[in-house]
């Protein structure tokens, strides 16, 4: 037993008690009802309060409140801010729409069914839509529902028309991505450089001043004051030259508002994430053998606790930080280290940005409370740097159109290709459906690749086939026997045919599914009778094709094509392909366009394939 601590006490002997008067913390405000007070704490750990006692019609006041208590609550569903924000809205429109109406029902259980319908067919339905919605799954809070009646609550859930699905946004072209890339990494090393050269000339005037020139000394000592204060000098100019000077001043050792655009981009397009994520980047990582940074992100719309994810981010070789992910996030922490101490943000945004009051408002985290945060207005930026987008032929090239959904979906895009269009691979960020319908459907530049690659596809089956083709043709007569122009016995001599089998050819005794055969006892491979399929004579040398079979090869060609409709590309393929082949490039080639349009006209549906074929082949 120690003589000191918790096991030092017996009877007789008081406990050591801690020094000075006891001071209990107090209680942190908690979420939930508070009279007509709601307060949200919403999963992505900020607040709301919404004031119902400000609704019109009392009677109202009360239930809304208690709606709104359980909507955001663990079991509501609204697990954002942003989510929160816009059903308050939604209340406060529908209050608003009751209250002016000539006769207003004064509580839940005076709501009729009219009313709903009429809140529903205002003039903007996709609006109207959307806010009823939300409230069907407000008033479906037990405090709620049991209060309105039967016809009002049918009328709130009444099946609204789904919304339609809007098209991915599509991202940017080759040229365009490039060139936004290095207007990004441009800036992105001018603002380092900026920053380190002001670290550099304040720890110059601290060791050597007498090293530095009048006006270096002078701007190194008003820096080295402001590290410690986090304010920059307020000189006595007017406002519009006062701010513009203490922005330029503190840019030397902070970031500010105007620095986010290409930092945050550059960001999102490494690291393959939206702007959300990028907004909540924290500060908490791990280094991993000095090669790749750990640490947990924010992913959004996830679903109930599956927002944060474990993410390794290569960190890159010396040099080349700026294009790996992990190097551009240490860079992130690096600049704003000031900022983040001055504000005590845990998050990795922290910039330097001028309020009314004291220096100790001017550093902030912009997205700790709202992720909204500043206008970083993207767009403005790449006009600013003059970056243009790829015109439409014979239109003038306009200025580039910059968002963080475009540069995500353009990374995407070309992850996905990268992988062979592998979405399971490709998907990192997003569900493989999500990553389909919201980034890649519709996109320009992986629809022309997805149409190179079929393409390309096809062209490989259709030289196998015809490989195919042309292996069993060898070994089976070595070529087809296609006879063109007019038939007659003369042709058909001519061909290679004795005069006796060109006329019963002629008569139509050889033809067989397709074509005609020429020796049907004696097959050119093993030297007995013939018992392959019809759609094996095409690799046949006995094989006899004449002008006359052309209608019925058409008509095998539509049939075969049917087919593709119920069967896999590799099933058609294995079993048709060859035949197709044959038929497209050896046979039909030979034959003028005058005379295959005349078979076009002479084709009827084709009833041969069913019959050829062994019923447990069928597809």
């Amino acid at each position: 037993m120690k003589s000191s601590g918790r096991g030092s006490t017996r009877s007789g002997r008081r406990s050591a008690l801690p020094q000075g008067p006891y001071d209990p913390a107090a209680e942190p405000e908690s979420p939930g009802l508070h009279g007509l007070v709601v307060r949200v704490h919403t999963d992505d750990n900020r607040h709301e309060t919404f004031d119902c006692a400000d609704l019109p019609l009392p009677g109202w006041q009360v239930p809304i409140a208690q709606a709104m208590a359980w909507r955001a609550g663990p079991a509501g569903g609204l697990g954002t801010q942003s989510s929160a924000r816009s059903t308050w809205k939604t209340v406060v429109r529908w209050m608003r729409f009751l209250a002016a109406l000539p006769k207003p029902p004064t509580n839940p259980g005076k709501l009729r069914a009219v009313h709903v319908k009429a809140f529903l067919h205002r003039d903007d339905s996709k609006i109207a839509n959307r806010e009823v919605s939300e409230l069907q799954l407000l008033f479906a809070a037990p405090s709620m529902q049991p209060l309105l009646s039967d016809a009002a609550w049918d009328a709130l859930s009444l099946r609204l028309p789904e919304k339609r699905r809007k098209d991915g946004v599509p991202g940017y072209s080759d040229g365009e991505l490039a060139r936004l890339l290095a207007a990004l990494r441009s800036a992105s090393v001018a603002i380092r450089r900026r920053i380190r050269a002001g670290e550099e000339l304040m720890e110059r005037s601290r060791s050597g001043p007498e090293t530095l020139t009048d006006g270096d000394r002078a701007l190194g000592g008003v820096l080295a004051e402001m590290a410690v204060t986090g304010s920059p000098p307020r000189p006595y100019l007017h406002t519009s030259e006062r701010r513009p000077y203490r922005r330029a001043v503190a840019s030397h050792l902070f970031l500010t508002r105007e620095d986010l655009p290409p930092l945050m981009m550059l960001m999102a397009a490494l690291a393959h994430r939206n702007g959300e994520t990028v907004k909540e980047l924290p500060v908490e990582h791990r280094i991993l053998e000095g090669r790749a940074v750990e640490l947990t992100i924010v992913k959004r719309r996830r679903g109930a606790r599956r927002w944060y994810e474990t993410v390794t981010w290569e960190i890159g070789p010396k040099g080349r930080e700026l294009h790996y992910p992990g190097g551009m996030y240490l860079l992130l922490l690096d600049l704003t280290a000031r900022s983040r101490v001055l504000c005590d943000s845990p998050m990795a945004i922290s910039i330097w940005s001028e309020q009314d009051g004291g220096h100790a408002r001017e550093h902030v985290a912009p997205y700790l409370q709202d992720l909204r945060g500043p206008d970083l207005n993207l767009s403005g930026w790449a006009r600013d740097r003059a970056l243009l987008a790829d015109p439409p032929p014979g239109q003038e090239p306009m200025a580039l159109e910059l968002s963080f959904n475009r540069i995500k979906t353009s990374m995407d895009v070309r992850r996905t290709k990268r992988l062979g269009g592998h979405l399971p691979s490709a998907a990192r960020s997003n569900t493989m459906p999500v990553l389909f319908r919201n980034y890649l459907s519709g996109d320009p530049l992986i629809t022309a690749w997805a149409a190179e690659v079929m393409t390309e596809a096809l062209d490989d089956a259709e030289e196998a086939a015809v490989a195919a083709h042309q292996r069993t043709l060898n070994a089976a007569g070595g070529a087809l026997r296609i006879v063109t122009g007019p038939v007659s016995d003369r042709a058909l001599v001519a061909a290679g045919l004795d005069a006796e089998t060109a006329k019963r050819a002629m008569a139509g005794e050889l033809d067989t599914g397709w074509t005609g055969c020429t020796d049907h006892d004696h097959h050119p491979l093993t030297g007995e009778e013939c018992r392959i399929t019809f759609l094996d004579c095409f690799h046949c040398g006995n094989c006899l094709i004449t002008r006359t079979h052309l209608p019925r090869l058409l008509e095998l060609l539509d049939a075969l094509n049917a087919r593709r409709l119920v069967l896999s590309d590799d099933d058609w393929w294995e079993r048709y392909g060859p035949a197709w082949a044959a038929i497209r490039r050896d046979i039909l080639t030979k034959f003028t366009p005058e005379e295959r349009a005349a078979a076009e006209q002479e084709k009827t549906a084709d009833t041969i394939l069913e019959l050829v074929e062994n019923p447990w082949d069928q597809p």
